[in-house]
Formats: C-alpha cells, structure tokens, sequence
C-alpha cells in the first residue's frame, strides 16, 4: 500500500490550497458578505473544499502517473516512479482514481452551489485534456503550459464558489493575472528541464523537442507581461492602491524565479521546492505579508 500511496503524490496537497485565494479575493471584494456565515460554517466549507479540491487532483495525479509511465522511463528522477519500476498494477491503482473522482463529485454535488461543483469537475477535465490522448495538450509546445496553469484560475473558481452565491462571477482581470502567473512558473520549469536534460528532454517531452532556449525565454518574458498588465488593471479598476504600490516587489519576485531558472544546475522538478531555498522564501514570506497588509489597509473603491 505504501507504494500505491507514494504515487498518488500525497504530498502536493500544498497546490491545493490556491483554492484559499478565491475565497479570500471574494471575502475581500464582497465585504458585507462577511456576516452570511457562522465561524463553525467558514471552516467547514474551507476544510471540505480544500479536501474536495486535493481529491481531484490527487485522481488527476493517478491519471497522469498510468499515461505518463512510458515518459517518465526517460527521466532522470521520474524513473523511479512505483508504477515504473512495477511496485504497483495500474488497475487497481486506476480503480482507486475513479472511487475517489465518484466520491469527491458527488459530495460536491449534495453539498455545494452547482458552480462549485461545475468547477471542481472542470478540474478534472483539465486533467484529461492535458494528459491524454487523442488531446494531450502536454505534448504540444505552449498550449501544454498554457493547459496546465488553467489549474490556476479552475482553483479560483472553487475557493469563490465554496462561499459566492450563484449568480456573482469573479473580476476578469483576476483570473488572466492567476492564470500568467501559473503560465510563468510552467514555463519556467520547461526551460529548465530543456537545459538540464538536453538531448533527451524530447524523450521525456515531447513538447520539448520544438522548444528551444529562445522561445522558452520569449514565453517567459510574455507570461510576466501579461501578469503586470493584468494585474495592474485588476488595481486600477478597484481602486486599490496599495496594491498597486506593491508592484515593484512582485516584479522583483518574478526576477528572482528567472534567475534561478537560469543558473539551477538541475532540474526545477516543481516550482514550489523554490522555497526550499532560504533566501528566495524569505523574500516570498516578506512579499505575502505586503499583500496581507494591504489587503487590511486598502478598500476596495476608495
């Protein structure tokens, strides 16, 4: 069991909880929304949310782990993955994604708005697209990163809608500058598994194989773009001020992660170990403690 554990890659529930930036950016935005729930209501939705939340991606992790076997073969670390090495039988471990993706779902259904539940399965879906064929966006150069970090924004929508009435959909701009800064890291680590693995990074994806060291760069360059336009329109819009004063630090934050794309001597394998690195989580905890105070501060309007 300890081997059908190990590839269910319990360990990244950490992802999961980009779901509490949905419902902090509701709570933010819709202040008088605030008194429609009890403290004991708050954390229920919160905890069931977030479980809801790691049991899908844990079953896209499943789905991900049987379709990519072949690949991961040609990975330096990847290869050692149970069902690669054949500590495990992919159907039972396939069995245990579908209870788990039927169990979610259908707590979600019963318990939570529709667009929650729409929501939660849109996760689902975007694993699907991303991993298998005839689709598998993950072998197609940008569309793969671009797919992927739409885990970013589907994450929004389920923290929103744990909490949101129906009919409130979350500001556009929010969503794009979630979305850029997902795109940003994926690309990111698609540029280093181009340097670290070389000649057999096409091996191991295929994606890489029309990439080149250019094109990842532009990529890159563009996600943060696309990230500062939208993010500033999202503070303009709201009025928000010192929000928008913060921009600096966080382009200093993005300069950090392409600097260290670019002199890693091996592969970032997922970008949240960054913050393994002392500095670089020192200065990320000094930047999301900026954002908690101005979120205290600032007023949305004024």
């Amino acid at each position: 069991m300890n081997a059908y554990l190990e590839a269910m890659r319990l360990e990244r529930w950490p992802r999961s909880t980009a779901i509490f930036f949905g419902m902090a950016a509701f709570f933010f935005l819709n202040e008088a929304r605030r008194s429609d729930f009890s403290p004991a209501e708050l954390f229920l939705r919160l905890i069931a949310s977030f479980l809801l939340t790691w049991g899908i991606s844990t079953a896209n992790y499943i789905i991900n782990e049987i379709v990519d076997a072949p690949y991961d073969a040609h990975h330096p670390t990847k290869k050692n993955r149970p069902l690669v090495r054949g500590k495990i039988k992919k159907s039972p471990f396939l069995l245990m994604g579908v209870l788990l993706t039927v169990t979610c779902l259908g707590t979600a259904c019963i318990f939570f708005s529709l667009p929650f539940f729409l929501s939660l399965f849109g996760l689902l879906l975007a694993g699907f697209v991303y991993n298998i064929k005839p689709v598998r966006t993950k072998d197609i150069p940008f569309l793969d990163s671009i797919s992927e970090s739409a885990n970013n924004p589907i994450r929004f929508f389920i923290g929103w809608y744990a909490f949101a009435p129906v009919s409130l959909f979350p500001p556009l701009s929010l969503l794009l500058c979630w979305w850029a800064f997902g795109n940003f890291l994926l690309v990111a680590k698609r540029l280093s598994e181009f340097r670290f693995l070389k000649d057999k990074a096409g091996d191991y994806r295929q994606s890489l194989r029309k990439y080149t060291k250019t094109s990842l760069l532009f990529g890159m360059a563009a996600s943060l773009a696309f990230f500062m336009a939208t993010y500033i329109w999202f503070t303009l819009t709201n009025r928000l001020e010192l929000f928008f004063y913060l921009s600096p630090p966080v382009l200093c934050f993005f300069f950090l992660i392409f600097r260290k794309t670019l002199v890693e001597q091996e592969v970032m394998e997922e970008p949240e170990r960054l913050l393994k690195h002392a500095g670089f989580a020192g200065f990320s905890l000094a930047l999301l403690a900026l954002f908690l105070l101005a979120a205290l501060l600032d007023k949305v309007g004024y």
